[in-house]
């Protein structure tokens, strides 16, 4: 199922547009335009909008690093291949589904092309170090280049990384310099929260991202736990009994803390792994609960977070709208 576009996610394009006028007019005669200085770079785990990231690639302003994903002895690159359904269909056969981190060489050459471009620096926003050594990976190939890279750990998952990317592009628009782009991007991560459900924890067991014994807890006493993503972690949040149970008291978790942001300021996103229709349903119950909220965006899992959550995983992402354009700050200029 393709990648809604919902209204959620409209303040991006519309603060991009903005940005982008002010570079073309000036907001005042006097002021110099915004010069972008700034690439950012992320990986598949980010769940971000195919056509949002088409829009901020041409100039490489943005570099997306597939992950690996490996179906048998097949490898498969998230974005480069389409591997949504031989993920569901090995899993439904039993056969191994795993997963790697990127090479230190595709992030390599991910910041020579930003040098290439004229960026004078590179942000690297990635997939919680808990979950994968992603950012490892581009750590060591930060070093290689000779413009300076900032490696960000999101210490989350999904569009919750997403958004923190999201409000990256922004500020590298405004003209912020790598250091300044990080820490915009931070901030925002640290008002992210992911909870999701899964109905079987086998899937997580194999890929070593919960324990034997909670796995096993769970199929004997057929508990549904509610999960969420805590400090780069996977951790149990509740203990449900039944799937029905499980993704109501999911809404009311999500609902609840969307509620308690600031007004008008939450957005939500809604992941989903072969069970599209309870995705759509999940995001209608969430948009009639939070009317003054933009509705979720709904958008498959992406595979790599896939191949460890299973089939029939419901997630949602909970975060606030980033800074409007006049609150990111450029650098000032010498005189």
């Amino acid at each position: 199922m393709p990648d809604r576009d919902a209204a959620a996610w409209l303040w991006v394009r519309e603060r991009l547009a903005g940005l982008r006028h002010t570079a073309r007019t000036g907001a005042a005669p006097a002021e110099a335009p915004a010069v972008v200085r700034t690439a950012v770079v992320t990986d598949s785990a980010s769940a971000l909008p195919a056509d949002w990231v088409h829009a901020c690639t041409a100039d490489g302003r943005l570099t997306v690093i597939p992950m690996p994903v490996m179906v048998g002895a097949e490898i498969y690159g998230e974005g480069e291949d389409d591997i949504t359904g031989i993920i569901a269909l090995a899993m439904a056969a039993g056969k191994s589904v795993k997963t790697s981190r990127p090479s230190p060489g595709q992030f390599e050459q991910a910041f020579l092309a930003a040098e290439r471009h004229g960026y004078e620096g590179v942000v690297s926003i990635h997939i919680s170090g808990g979950l994968s050594g992603t950012a490892d990976a581009a750590r060591l190939a930060a070093g290689r280049v000779g413009i300076p890279v900032e490696i960000l750990d999101s210490a989350t998952v999904g569009m919750a990384l997403g958004m923190g990317v999201q409000s990256a592009v922004l500020a590298a628009e405004a003209g912020l310099d790598a250091p300044a782009v990080r820490a915009v991007a931070a901030e925002q991560l640290a008002r992210t929260k992911v909870y999701f459900y899964v109905p079987s924890l086998e899937q997580l067991r194999r890929g070593g991202r919960i324990g034997a014994a909670a796995s096993l807890l769970g199929t004997m006493f057929a508990i549904k736990p509610i999960l969420a993503v805590d400090d780069g972690k996977i951790i149990p949040l509740e203990k449900v009994r039944s799937a029905a149970k499980a993704v109501a008291r999911l809404e009311e978790i999500a609902a609840a803390d969307a509620a308690s942001r600031p007004e008008g300021q939450a957005r939500l996103a809604v992941h989903h792994f072969g069970n599209p229709e309870e995705a759509e349903a999940l995001a209608d119950r969430l948009a009639a609960a939070l009317p003054g909220c933009p509705r979720a965006q709904i958008s498959s899992l992406p595979a790599v977070l896939a191949a460890h959550a299973g089939l029939g995983v419901l997630a949602v992402i909970v975060g606030e709208s980033g800074p409007a354009a006049a609150e990111i700050a450029p650098p000032a200029v010498a005189s």
